[in-house]
């Protein structure tokens, strides 16, 4: 709720130190405009927060051409309010299936892994 987090892989590999939620979009830091934190500060509808969230999504698509965007935090909870709004981004795009825990819980299996 705070930013918009991202991780990069390829090849199943985590590329480090991919910070995506700082890129520029329409002249803002992307979390500014599409964070989850955006959406309730400006109180945005969802449809207008999915359309900022498309923008972003379409820039890092530009940037990247990923086969597939997971979205997590809390807001995939809630996916069916937006996702299907968003439009015109040729990779898939599915709410994380562990949803806010995903984070936490990717971390804990790479910190077991490294014992």
């Amino acid at each position: 709720g705070t930013g918009i987090g991202s991780a990069l892989f390829v090849d199943g590999v985590l590329v480090p130190n991919t910070e995506l939620g700082h890129l520029e979009l329409n002249g803002h830091d992307a979390e500014k405009r599409a964070s989850t934190k955006a959406k309730e500060d400006h109180e945005l509808t969802w449809e207008h927060w999915a359309r900022r969230v498309q923008k972003y999504l379409a820039h890092v698509e530009m940037l990247f051409s990923p086969e597939l965007f997971v979205i997590g935090g809390g807001v995939s909870r809630k996916s069916e309010r937006f996702l299907p709004l968003i439009e015109d981004i040729k990779a898939e795009i599915v709410p994380a299936q562990l949803q806010n825990n995903a984070g936490i819980v990717g971390a804990a299996m790479r910190a077991a892994k490294q014992e």
